[in-house]
């Protein structure tokens, strides 16, 4: 599949009969994705049919079990390691979930601490203190920029406590959080879950966006928006013992570990 973004910068995603099993039953199975880099892709369904089992399992947090898959190039589960270094988790309930007693200036601190520590690149070690800070500072702008995050527009500013945030709010910031690594899929959970109907317009157009600018975005939601340029299809149902796939998941999850 071509492009639809010439500058795109993003992770192609293909797979084939590709399935995640957990010791209960299956999460899914014969998932086929063609998706070029920069594509937003909705992956639908109700909860409990393995969307959020996809999203992980594509993005490197789990293995899957059948079928072929791969990630900017990279095989998986072979290169599980590899694909996790070039995604990144927005939301993604009890596995990358904002903490409602920090504030936004805390999680924006913490996740540039955190990136300057596994960053280990040559170049990284090299630069001054002051280098450093001012390429902290350019990150979060540029994230904030991207997830349409406007500070000043908050009650108190950065210092709003994650649980004083809108839903959508909360959204950008996740967004913004998992930009700031300058990743080449962004995955997110539960996209339109709780958004009024403009705020699930608002929240469509800014993955959107984000893909626009050349990340690949993968997005769980129970209904695709007309903007998604592929939508998988998930489905609820028995995985042959007398498991769902939401329990398939949840095993399957428990024996790969955590993101």
């Amino acid at each position: 599949m071509d492009s639809p973004h010439a500058d795109a910068t993003g992770a192609a995603i293909r797979t084939d009969g590709f399935g995640l099993k957990g010791p209960r039953g299956w999460a899914f199975r014969g998932v086929a994705i063609d998706a070029a880099p920069g594509s937003l892709v909705a992956v639908a369904g109700p909860s409990g049919s393995g969307r959020t089992s996809l999203l992980l399992a594509l993005t490197g947090r789990m293995k899957p079990a059948e079928g072929l898959a791969e990630v900017a190039g990279l095989p998986l589960p072979r290169k599980m390691a590899a694909v996790r270094r070039i995604s990144a988790l927005g939301h993604v309930p009890g596995v990358s979930e904002l903490d409602p007693a920090f504030t936004v200036a805390e999680h924006l601190r913490e996740r540039v601490m955190l990136l300057r520590r596994y960053d280990g690149s040559v170049r990284a070690l090299l630069r001054s203190p002051a280098e450093r800070r001012a390429e902290s500072r350019s990150r979060i702008a540029d994230a904030l920029a991207s997830a349409g995050l406007d500070l000043g527009s908050l009650p108190k500013r950065e210092h709003t406590s994650v649980r004083d945030l809108e839903r959508l709010e909360a959204l950008r910031l996740s967004v913004a959080l998992a930009l700031i690594g300058r990743p080449r899929l962004l995955a997110v959970d539960d996209t339109d879950l709780k958004l009024s109907d403009a705020e699930r317009v608002a929240a469509w157009a800014l993955l959107r966006s984000v893909a626009d600018a050349g990340t690949t975005v993968l997005a769980v939601c129970s209904e695709a928006p007309a903007k998604a340029d592929i939508t998988v299809r998930t489905t609820e149902a028995a995985t042959g013992d007398g498991a769902t796939n939401e329990e398939g998941a949840a095993d399957a999850f428990a024996t790969t570990g955590s993101a």
